[in-house]
């Protein structure tokens, strides 16, 4: 209980602390003080109930139509305090969500904690996705309404006890086992009381909930992700015949939530069993409790009433937990895998043992005594020791799963796995993989990522389309180029990230296998049109083939093992003496 409340805390902080979060604080207090403005009207109502059945014992005909107008006064105040209330609560809602998600996503981007954190499980981290969109949404929602209605809570149960207590001016009087019992003021200990063993036996019955609903979120998720997954490889599942195999995939996923709903379903029926009861009863106990004093004489009926309204006041104000705890599972459930989120992705970031990287003055990149290893800590073939220069072009051949496209990865400053050092310029850097990334938006921002798309004129994005051979691509309106998008082939879409990287005019330009879509005559051509924009770049290209139209190139066999440490850089200058 006490890390769910450390966890509650620190995630509401992040809410009150992020952009419109110190408003969303303000709409809490007006909505605190609408809560303050119901308990009044309340404390009314259980003063209205006296006036009202007293004037019916006596049969006062305007005094009960008297009160009836009361009664309709009060009720149009209290719809005025509830619409206001809920209004401000969606106000108050979007503001500290928008804070934690900002607060998420700070933390998710920061650092590339992304990309370290998809290889990791961090005992049950899985679906960033829905940490992000699902629970910061849920625990904010559950927050702004336990949260207040418990504050309200605490301020009515003081009035309403005060009331119950200035009511309460007799005593229960009975005897047991010979010995006569009186008890004064017996309502006020009675609500607490009955109260106290409802809540502990509803915690008793209710305690897995919380589990339970976590995993449910989880295979939820999973579910979900492996829908994304099919769309987003439907040509792929299509051309595979694959529809079995992912409607066996669905099942499974489905069978997961389904066997977990039903754990689900079997707890809630167990707790169920005490609270529904509980629920249609806690209206009714205050009458049957209050009806000794009424049946010998010491109150009126519409003291009666009024006892036993005040009395309900208070044992619902006291049953705030039994008649909020499923709610309150939820706000558990997210706040715990909400929590685990935030720390899994702020470690993410922290320093790992890997290949040291050093920022360098000089013009030039090196690698010395490089070796890369899996996530696993399997070694992989050592890396030549090499020097770069800027403006030069590369080739890196090796045999598959020699670790090229880790090379790659590690000289980006992503790869965490291994030892060595890699001494990189202070230029810009891009690295553009096998497979290209097209984010969402019009063509503009598309092609212009990551940079915003007005940063760039539309002559100079024009210019590289048609650098690359896309420029029909220009003349496509949003609806047509979000139609084009899901048809371009693997060659299409490789010309197109070379186009974003003309844009972007890098110093150094790692090419991971960024043409092996393209035939060998349009390799050279794009290839050639990128060397020649790009005149002071360093191009490092990772290929199985030779690269064709950058003109001189040196060739460095990643895969051949040096003789001796000084023989490595001789071997690299001897094979790169051929002009490709």
């Amino acid at each position: 209980m006490r890390a769910v409340l450390s966890q509650v805390i620190g995630l509401t902080r992040l809410c009150i602390s992020g952009p419109g979060g110190k408003v969303g604080a303000l709409y809490f207090l007006m909505i605190f003080g609408l809560g303050l403005a119901g308990v009044q009207v309340g404390v009314r109502l259980i003063a209205w109930t006296a006036d009202f059945y007293n004037a019916l014992q006596k049969l006062d005909v305007d005094g009960a139509l008297r009160q009836i107008a009361v009664f309709f006064g009060l009720i149009a105040i209290s719809v005025c305090i509830h619409l206001g209330s809920a209004y401000l609560r969606k106000m108050l809602q979007i503001r500290w969500r928008r804070a934690l998600t900002e607060a998420a996503l700070d933390r998710w981007l920061a650092g590339k904690a992304y990309w370290h954190m998809r290889e990791r499980t961090d005992h049950g981290l899985d679906n960033p996705d829905q940490r992000i969109a699902e629970d910061c949404r849920i625990f904010v929602e559950k927050l702004t309404i336990e949260g207040l209605e418990l504050a309200t809570n605490i301020v009515a149960l003081v009035t309403y006890v005060a009331i119950l207590w200035s009511l309460s001016t007799f005593a229960l009087s009975f005897s047991l086992f010979g010995y006569a019992i009186e008890i004064p003021r017996y309502m006020v200990w009675a609500a607490p009381l009955y109260v106290a063993i409802a809540t502990f036996i509803t915690h008793g019955l209710g305690r897995p909930l919380k589990a339970l609903t976590v995993e449910q979120q989880r295979r939820e998720a999973d579910f979900r992700f492996a829908l994304v997954r099919l769309r987003e490889h439907v040509e792929a599942v299509a051309l595979a015949d694959g529809e079995p195999a992912e409607r066996r995939l669905f099942r499974e996923r489905f069978g997961a939530i389904a066997g977990n709903w039903q754990k689900l379903a079997n707890r809630e029926l167990i707790l169920g069993f005490f609270t529904r009861p509980y629920f249609q009863t806690v209206l009714r106990i205050p009458l049957f409790l209050a009806l000794p004093a009424y049946l010998a004489g010491r109150v009126t009926f519409g003291g009666l009433m009024q006892i036993g309204s005040a009395f309900q006041n208070v044992v619902t104000t006291l049953s705030w937990f039994v008649f909020s705890y499923r709610d309150l599972t939820e706000l558990a459930a997210a706040a715990s895998r909400l929590s685990h989120f935030m720390r899994a992705a702020e470690g993410a970031t922290a320093p790992m043992a890997g290949p040291a990287l050093h920022r360098t003055s000089n013009a030039e990149m090196r690698l010395r005594d490089l070796v890369l290893k899996t996530p696993a800590g399997r070694r992989l073939p050592p890396v030549p020791d090499l020097k770069l220069e800027a403006g030069g072009s590369y080739w890196l051949a090796a045999p598959s799963g020699h670790g090229k496209s880790t090379l790659a990865k590690a000289i980006a400053g992503l790869w965490t796995h291994g030892e060595g050092w890699i001494e990189r310029p202070d230029g810009r850097i891009l690295v553009l993989p096998q497979q290209p990334y097209l984010p969402l938006g019009d063509l503009r921002a598309t092609l212009a990522y990551p940079q915003a798309p007005e940063a760039l004129d539309d002559e100079r994005l024009r210019a590289a389309l048609a650098t690359v051979g896309l420029e029909e691509l220009w003349s496509l309106d949003a609806e047509a180029w979000t139609d084009m998008r899901r048809g371009l082939s693997g060659g299409e879409r490789q010309r197109f990230a070379l186009a974003r990287a003309l844009l972007q005019a890098p110093d150094w330009l790692v090419l991971d296998e960024a043409t092996s879509a393209l035939d060998a005559q349009s390799e050279g051509q794009v290839l050639a049109a990128l060397r020649h924009a790009l005149p002071a770049s360093a191009l490092i290209l990772i290929a199985h083939r030779a690269p064709q139209g950058l003109g001189s190139l040196r060739m460095i066999e990643l895969a051949q093992p040096p003789s001796r440490p000084d023989a490595v850089h001789a071997t690299a200058v001897a094979q790169a003496e051929p002009i490709v």
